[in-house]
């Protein structure tokens, strides 16, 4: 089971990410995300999948036109860990490359 992200690297990981939300459970980060086009936002999500399959830890996710809503958690885990942290900075990665705005 992998360890569970603790007090200040919760924080960091919430802090690195602007847009991402702590649930109040503490166990899980949340972002929405806005792209230009439904296109656009299904070539993100599919860029993720394959980095997810590469890290085999995989996003809570769903799209709605050119909204893509994420979650990350570590279910055995039960809340964050490296793995959140890890699939987190390749979102970032992905995000940088491409036009969207964050609600």
């Amino acid at each position: 089971m992998p360890d569970t992200l603790e007090g200040a690297e919760v924080e960091r990981l919430v802090a690195t990410f602007p847009g991402w939300s702590l649930a109040d459970d503490g166990r899980s980060v949340s972002a929405e995300l806005t792209f230009a086009s439904f296109a656009d936002a299904w070539g993100f999500m599919s860029e993720i999948a394959i980095e997810a399959d590469k890290l085999d830890h995989h996003p809570e996710w769903s799209n709605v036109y050119n909204r893509v809503a994420i979650k990350l958690t570590t279910h055995d885990a039960d809340g964050l860990s490296a793995r959140d942290q890890a699939l987190a900075e390749r979102i970032a990665a992905a995000l940088e490359r491409r036009s969207y705005a964050s609600d």
